[in-house]
């Protein structure tokens, strides 16, 4: 029964493919300004709907037949999971890789959602996502050259490799020298993205609202509807230099005491358009390359706390957002100052990269989740369960939501142990946290749907973070917890401040501030000394 089931499910999604790609296809053709173009889209959408149906129908059939009378718990069933869990991750990452475009943002994500799916997924996206991306070839970059600065690009500049240093899923960048001398790095789009875009929109959309329908657990609806409003934005490259520049203006103006230590390469705007993006090349380690961050004479943990507070600044201070910060987008040199640490060791410089993926946070949003923050880390169960519903997780999924942010069980949230949102990146610790995912995947379903998108994107974001901080420390550190306690308690003190005009309500607000400084305090005083007990032991 259950096999019969899954074949009508592969059946109605090929067929509904057919029907929605080759319904329109000929007048889409006949009415469009540019057939040749039209024909490769229309040829292409059901191409790739067939696949991604092929697929989805294939990984589900593979789950229920090999998992079909295996007893739950037993050590069969977990050794037989665990080779679907791999074969499924495997075909998943092919589809990514034929289709391109989108299907490689998605791979990325999937990437990134490390303990809120299985590890075999994670591993196999992680390791090939976010550098082994597809390339365009030379001639589809001078295509692109020619449309928009109406030159090949040893023209425009004095020197141009051909070879690609890095490719992602929307463009690729290639190192060149200006006719001035200036070495820079040139993001190119990807000329497919231009024919396909919509369409890949339009049936990963078609493919997510399907798999709902046949499996009501399974709900990424939110997903496509995020990459609905943000893939548009992603696509022009001036909309990506104009948030470089903001982003440093912010850091300028609200964070001053960092400015110096977080860095966007500079925009050559004559060289720029919505699909070319000409920047200042930078040289640096990429943030989880520890072996080449110590060989600069950076210590990896100086590392992590700054990106800890880069991000803390900009969730709770700024409201304004780098939402994909994985460690291809984040590279570390030395201070160009100079400066080192008291022992000798230089400090770090964080250079941000792709600027394309950013949001902002209105005033009451931005309010409530430093507010949020700051209670999950002095363990207020109160606070969390205020801003948690004010932030949209209702009465009900609060709790879940805390595990969410923190990665730890609710009796860990609240524990007012020093450490009790450190995840030490232990077999156990993983064990655990995957069995609090299957054991809720319909509830953590039900508030994706329900929160917010700009807090799903800062959820994207926490996940991009915590990969970080593992690949720097082996896992998290409480001083990234005191980090956001700070930052948070001095962005909702400012917070308030702005709205009250009497001063006994700016005096309560004072004094509020320092109880939370002096907890801080202790906090920081008991790490110390735990560190001081497990050195000595």
């Amino acid at each position: 029964m259950a096999t019969r089931s899954l074949w009508r499910t592969r059946a109605k999604l090929a067929v509904a493919a057919t029907a929605l790609c080759t319904g329109g296809a000929a007048a889409t053709i006949a009415t469009s300004d540019d057939p040749a173009a039209a024909l490769k889209l229309c040829t292409a959408v059901p191409l790739r709907l067939l696949r991604d149906s092929a697929t989805a129908a294939s990984i589900v059939f593979d789950y229920q037949y090999s998992l079909w009378g295996l007893p739950e718990g037993s050590n069969e069933r977990a050794k037989i999971k665990h080779e679907v869990h791999l074969r499924s991750a495997r075909k998943l990452q092919e589809l990514c890789f034929r289709n391109g475009g989108i299907y490689i943002k998605l791979g990325q994500h999937i990437g990134q959602l490390e303990y809120l799916i299985p590890q075999e997924y994670v591993l196999t996206m992680r390791e090939s996502m976010l550098n082994k991306c597809p390339v365009s070839s030379y001639d589809q970059v001078c295509e692109v050259f020619k449309k928009e600065l109406g030159e090949t690009p040893d023209k425009v500049f004095d020197e141009f490799d051909p070879k690609p240093i890095a490719s992602a899923s929307l463009a690729q960048v290639h190192i060149a020298r200006t006719h001035d001398g200036q070495k820079v790095a040139v993001k190119v789009q990807h000329t497919h993205m231009t024919d396909t875009a919509a369409a890949d929109q339009a049936t990963v959309e078609f493919l997510v609202n399907t798999l709902h329908r046949l499996f009501p657990s399974f709900d990424y609806r939110w997903l496509v509807a995020e990459i609905r409003e943000s893939l548009p934005k992603e696509l022009d490259f001036l909309i990506e230099a104009k948030n470089s520049v903001k982003c440093l203006e912010n850091f300028r103006k609200l964070s001053p005491h960092i400015a110096d230590y977080v860095y966007a390469p500079e925009v050559h705007w004559s060289l720029s358009t919505s699909k070319l993006l000409t920047m200042e090349f930078m040289d640096g380690a990429y943030v989880n390359d520890v072996i080449t961050i110590q060989k600069l004479g950076i210590h990896p943990s100086d590392v992590a706390r700054l990106v800890s507070q880069t991000f803390a600044e900009m969730m709770f201070k700024h409201g304004f957002v780098h939402c994909d910060p994985h460690a291809a987008n984040l590279l570390v040199r030395p201070l160009p100052s100079g400066k080192r640490r008291i022992f000798g060791k230089k400090k770090p410089q964080l250079i941000l990269l792709d600027h394309g993926l950013y949001k902002e946070l209105d005033f009451s949003t931005r309010f409530s989740y430093a507010s949020l923050w700051r209670a999950l880390v002095f363990s207020d169960a109160n606070g969390i369960k205020e801003h948690s519903v004010k932030l949209g997780a209702g009465e009900d999924l609060y709790v879940l939501f805390a595990g969410i942010l923190t990665m730890r069980p609710w009796n860990r949230v609240i524990d007012p142990a020093v450490d009790h949102l450190v995840i030490k990146g232990t077999d156990s610790d993983r064990s655990e946290l995957q069995m609090y995912a299957s054991q809720y995947f319909p509830q953590i379903s039900e508030l994706l749907s329900r929160l917010p998108r700009v807090i799903l994107l800062m959820l994207k974001t926490n996940d991009c973070l915590r990969a970080v901080n593992n690949s720097l420390l082996q896992g998290s550190s409480l001083e990234t917890f005191l980090i956001i306690g700070r930052v948070s308690s001095e962005a909702v003190v400012e917070a308030k401040m702005t709205q009250m005009k009497s001063l006994f309500s700016r005096i309560d607000i004072w004094f509020e501030e320092f109880l939370f400084e002096a907890r801080l305090l202790a906090l920081q005083i008991a790490f110390w000394l735990l560190r001081v007990r497990n050195a000595l032991t």
